[in-house]
């Protein structure tokens, strides 16, 4: 069974509690994400470069109108196999301020700034954040700590301490943004956690396409029985799907988690098998198109169609 959202204004109207944050969460960012090479910036503007949009949202909403920022990874692209165009490289070569993720997810950016040359400051804001116990997946920290809203929060900080060091002159309008975005987070935290208050616990069992969703389900009491495809790009053999229809009907897993930059094909396939859901229309490691163009949207969003697949 799949569940095919419809992402027009139509499913916009289904928005729930967490979806009315979104106007509230919304800070006027500085420039179009997906827009091309900001290269040349308006004189006294700090040339921020991000490894994907999700990053560059969150830099737009602290920076404001003092930055551009740009996002190496395209809305809809995949960050895990991302591979760097000629523009990229200029745009690193120029920047003033480089935010990474870090942790793996992109670790490209290691060779990019070396063919680059740049002298800018690069800045990994899942690593070294204290206090924080990472979740390991297959040997090695995952990546995707944003799908925590707290952890986002913490996100926020370490971009409002980097744009500060790289701009001393606008420090206390960063620092006053990164106040207001963390008590909005807070905010959009508690709205899911209300949401999600209609989900037993004994029905927040998951299984998602890839390995995304550890810390939102820590944060809000899921539980990943399995991943479909550990590495992206890398198919599962055949013994290793049927280990996981196996899993899925001993946990009675009633949805399968699949993303936007991912085919749904194998996830369907296993819920053929299963009788699960697919939900496949979700956001992570990227934003969407408008509506869904912020962190606030697309997590909302993801939200709504758990809750209403699970319903």
């Amino acid at each position: 069974m799949r569940v095919v959202p419809d992402p027009g204004v139509g499913a916009m109207k289904r928005f729930s509690t967490v979806a009315a944050l979104v106007a509230a969460l919304s800070i006027a960012a500085c420039r179009p994400l997906g827009s091309p090479d900001p290269t040349s910036s308006p004189s006294g503007h700090l040339r921020v470069v991000a490894t994907t949009t999700v990053l560059a949202d969150l830099v737009s909403k602290v920076g404001g109108k003092e930055v551009t920022v740009r996002s190496l990874v395209r809305k809809g692209g995949e960050v895990h196999t991302f591979d760097p165009k000629p523009g990229d490289i200029a745009a690193v070569a120029r920047a003033d301020l480089v935010i990474a993720n870090g942790l793996g997810l992109d670790d490209w950016l290691t060779s990019l700034a070396e063919d680059a040359g740049t002298t800018a400051p690069i800045v990994k804001l899942g690593e070294g954040l204290d206090g924080v116990e990472l979740i390991e997946t297959e040997g090695a920290a995952n990546p995707h700590l944003w799908l925590d809203p707290n952890l986002a929060a913490r996100y926020v900080a370490r971009i409002g301490d980097a744009l500060a060091d790289a701009d001393p002159p606008n420090a206390d309008a960063y620092r006053t943004r990164v106040a207001e975005v963390e008590e909005q987070l807070g905010a959009l935290d508690s709205a899911i956690r209300t949401e999600l208050e209609a989900i037993p616990a004994t029905e927040r069992r998951l299984v998602s396409f890839h390995g995304a969703f550890p810390y939102f389900a820590r944060a809000y009491g899921f539980e990943i029985v399995g991943i479909v495809v550990e590495v992206p790009g890398q198919d599962p053999s055949a013994g290793e799907v049927a280990a996981l229809i196996d899993a899925i009907q001993v946990a009675g897993v009633r949805l399968i988690l699949s993303e936007v930059q991912f085919d749904p094909s194998l996830a369907e396939a296993i819920a053929d098998e299963t009788g699960a859901t697919v939900v496949f229309d979700l956001y992570t490691d990227s934003l969407g198109n408008p509506p869904l163009d912020t962190y606030e949207s697309i997590l909302s969003w993801d939200v709504d169609q758990i809750v209403a697949a699970l319903k």
